[in-house]
């Protein structure tokens, strides 16, 4: 797929991904500090479908978020949702894009399983860290509070993604 048609398709990949990325915020179980959303489980998706242009949805959600859309969980929106305790899983986001897509541009089911583990791994990354420093919590408590409690969720995830992508192919 060459030209127009291959920019064509990322721009609609895209906008699917931005909208569904979106929508999956407001799909969450309250955990405090952080929700449990679908964002991940799209994010996931994004980088098996679309490879490593993956990272221009996860990009582009982040800045119209930043923007003032109201596109984050539960309709917030801006640079303070960026700056606050979340705000580090969102700009994980797009590591975790990019690892994903990336692994998915090979044939080895392994490699895809193992890039969908580590991109998740990049959003906890992201995420701990920033939770941390924002809140001064240390970086053990915030590793407790913001990545234990959702390791079986984002291992769902991951997996669902990985069998949804399947079913894509």
């Amino acid at each position: 797929m060459y030209g127009d048609e291959r920019r064509s398709r990322i721009i609609a990949e895209s906008a699917g991904f931005i909208a569904l990325i979106a929508a999956g915020s407001w799909i969450s179980i309250p955990f405090i500090p952080v929700p449990l959303t679908l964002q991940t489980f799209f994010v996931l998706l994004s980088g098996a479908v679309m490879k490593r242009w993956a990272v221009v949805p996860a990009t582009l959600y982040l800045l119209l978020g930043a923007l003032g859309l109201p596109i984050f969980h539960n309709g917030t929106a801006g640079l303070g949702v960026l700056l606050g305790p979340t705000g580090g899983y969102i700009v994980g986001f797009i590591g975790a894009a990019l690892v994903a897509g990336l692994a998915y541009e090979h044939t080895s089911e392994k490699v895809r399983v193992a890039g969908l583990v580590l991109a998740t791994a990049v959003i906890y990354l992201f995420g701990v860290s920033w939770l941390a420093l924002s809140t001064g919590m240390g970086l053990w408590a915030a590793a407790v509070g913001g990545m234990l409690p959702f390791l079986p969720g984002d291992a769902f995830k991951a997996a669902a993604a990985y069998l949804v992508a399947r079913r894509l192919a």
